[in-house]
């Protein structure tokens, strides 16, 4: 699961549109054929249609790039996430799109590739994708994307009232795991490292933020699998206990990313 949210950029005159990029592995970025960096990345350009290029970098394995055009929109930042696989069938991603509809409602729209896939929100199946509903409860939602034969999608987003968020998600070949970009990578898996605290542990909550309810503790230099991070607030998932008998999803919670650091190692 990867979780993001919506962002509007700051006030400029006129507005740029802003675009957000995490991959896996990291990836050269290249914009209208010019380099600008590398992922993570986070810029801003001319609102409009742009032409978005990653090429991965430092691996041993044949992964492919990714190519795509994006519509940025003014004072808007769209969220794209790959994970590279060696061919277009095993590589899985996702952009996240916002649309300014002046409506008193929010809305979503999710779209898939395989397309006929179904849709789940915060656990419950709404049909299948191409789904769009033009009022739903703007606040964090996990939408959740399966198809037979491939790898089940699950990511968290935050709608808002006067906007239509627009999700599509591909899907990898391969079913039985999620999928999602920045969770995994060919050969590698993320692991959360607490850091140093003022107070010598670690808060773990129900949700991201101060708001959640606190579900346990953890030390300094204790690490966990990393499952999500919260873009809206910088906050961090982990398997706080793994998975056993009698608890077949383990304990999950969120941690302020202030005090910890996110690294790939190997499997």
């Amino acid at each position: 699961m990867v979780l993001t949210g919506l962002f509007l950029a700051g006030s400029f005159s006129p507005k740029p549109g802003g675009i957000r990029i995490e991959t896996t592995p990291e990836a050269s970025v290249f914009i209208n054929g010019s380099l600008v960096g590398e992922t993570p990345y986070k810029g801003s350009f001319k609102a409009g249609t742009i032409l978005l290029r990653l090429v991965p970098k430092g691996s041993s394995e044949n992964l492919i790039p990714f190519e795509t055009s994006l519509t940025l929109a003014p004072g808007i930042e769209t969220v794209v996430g790959r994970n590279f696989g060696m061919s277009e069938d095993s590589s899985s991603g996702y952009v996240i799109s916002f649309e300014k509809t002046g409506s008193r409602t929010a809305g979503l729209v999710a779209i898939s590739q395989p397309d006929n896939a179904q849709v789940l929100i915060d656990g419950v199946s709404r049909g299948f994708s191409p789904y769009n509903v033009s009022a739903i409860a703007p606040a964090k939602h996990t939408i959740t994307i399966k198809s037979p034969e491939y790898s089940d999608f699950s990511m968290t987003i935050q709608t808002l009232v006067g906007y239509r968020l627009t999700f599509y998600g591909k899907l990898g070949r391969g079913g039985g795991q999620d999928s999602s970009p920045g969770d995994k990578s060919q050969g590698t898996v993320k692991i959360v490292e607490i850091l140093d605290t003022p107070t010598g542990y670690l808060r773990v909550r129900s949700e991201p933020g101060v708001g959640g309810e606190e579900i346990a503790q953890v030390k300094p230099g204790e690490s966990f699998p990393y499952l999500d991070t919260d873009v809206a607030t910088g906050w961090i998932q982990i398997q706080y206990e793994a998975t056993k008998s009698g608890l077949p999803s383990g304990i999950v919670g969120w941690i302020s990313g202030d005090y910890a650091t996110v690294s790939a190692v190997a499997k």
